[in-house]
């Protein structure tokens, strides 16, 4: 049986159309491809590509629909940024045809995935396949909701594929967020309680944390953090961003996944770019994970959500790294620490698949 990577988090198509990646080719094409632009330094390396995905075994991706408001445009090279609601709407309209343009342009490759048939006929190939070529599923997750001009219209996104749901990536119309604290809005749990209808997965990693402590009381449906780290192995650093022990417990009690992202600023207190490489590495990436474990009492809580090709990339990850394809050395890392095979794979990918049954069983 093959052992398969669930990565939670990747930011294909802001990458793809922000800096015209082709990801049908290898991290190291595209790098070939960027480097003397001045693409590497607005996003770091980039870590993902078809055989990069393949060498790390990685079947299925949650395949983000991004998108940032004008005010935190970082540059003009930003190709995702919105003033209102209507341009918001576009550019996630761009990002769904997106990925369904590369599923259509490599059916071998890329499949999005819609449906419960499609997802447990997926999970059976990839189950079956010894081939080191087949195509990865994607499920599409909508990080902020700022497109939407009423709650209602989430389910004409439920229609175009959606299944996944953060309703701040700032802050904004729908909920406080790591920028702009404030709980839940009325619009905001409206939006919830038609997600929950339509059996939504309600991602959590960007939202304040006044708004996921009223989200956890208030939505029955699956709850996920894609992205976030431990805050107390950062010593409080990002307030709003990452996870405090007591929501890492609340999302347990809601059997819930946290998904721990491999980046060097968000593994290390006070890490700069200043910092040599070699001093961050999987070691780190891993005590994120374990704390996880620790808090909760198993490992059915965590797992893996990258973040790849959002905003970072190569080097400012664990020095082991080279793209996503190395990421299986967690694996060795996790047995040395005195975890079984069943704890890693539901780490890898068990603990994912669960939530995506209850996602696509709707």
């Amino acid at each position: 049986m093959r052992k398969i990577l669930i990565d939670a988090h990747e930011d294909i198509a802001y990458a793809a159309i922000s800096f015209n990646r082709d990801y049908s080719k290898s991290a190291a094409d595209i790098r070939m491809t960027e480097q003397f632009t001045e693409i590497p330094l607005w996003n770091g390396h980039a870590m993902l590509g078809y055989a990069d995905w393949q060498k790390a075994n990685v079947g299925i991706i949650f395949s983000t629909l991004f998108i940032m408001p004008k005010r935190y445009q970082t540059g003009n090279w930003e190709k995702v940024v919105y003033r209102n609601f209507q341009e918001a709407s576009s550019l996630l309209q761009h990002q769904v045809d997106y990925y369904y343009r590369l599923e259509g342009d490599y059916p071998e490759q890329f499949i999005v995935l819609r449906n419960n048939s499609q997802f447990q006929n997926h999970w059976e190939t990839l189950q079956k396949t010894s081939q080191n070529f087949y195509p990865i599923g994607l499920v599409l997750l909508m990080e902020g909701a700022e497109g939407l001009h009423h709650p209602k219209e989430i389910e004409d996104w439920h229609q175009k594929g959606v299944r996944i749901v953060g309703p701040a990536w700032a802050g904004g119309k729908y909920s406080g967020g790591m920028y702009e604290p404030g709980g839940l809005t009325d619009e905001g749990r409206l939006l919830l309680e038609i997600m929950l209808d339509l059996g939504m997965g309600l991602d959590i990693a960007h939202m304040s944390e006044q708004a996921v402590y009223q989200a956890l009381d208030i939505y029955e449906g699956p709850v996920l953090s894609t992205h976030a780290n431990a805050k107390s192995l950062l010593y409080g650093a990002g307030e709003e961003r990452h996870l405090s022990d007591p929501i890492i417990r609340r999302i347990a009690e809601r059997d819930g996944v946290m998904g721990v992202m491999p980046y060097n600023q968000f593994l290390v207190a006070n890490w700069t770019k200043s910092f040599a490489r070699d001093k961050v590495t999987l070691e780190h990436y891993v005590n994120h994970i374990d704390h996880i474990c620790q808090i909760t009492g198993s490992a059915n809580h965590v797992a893996i959500g990258t973040d790849f090709d959002g905003g970072f990339g190569f080097p400012d990850v664990p020095v082991e790294l080279i793209s996503i394809g190395e990421l299986t050395q967690v694996d060795a890392i996790l047995a040395s620490r005195g975890y079984n095979q069943e704890e890693i794979n539901a780490i890898f990918a068990m603990n994912w698949k669960r939530i995506l049954d209850r996602i696509f069983s709707k």
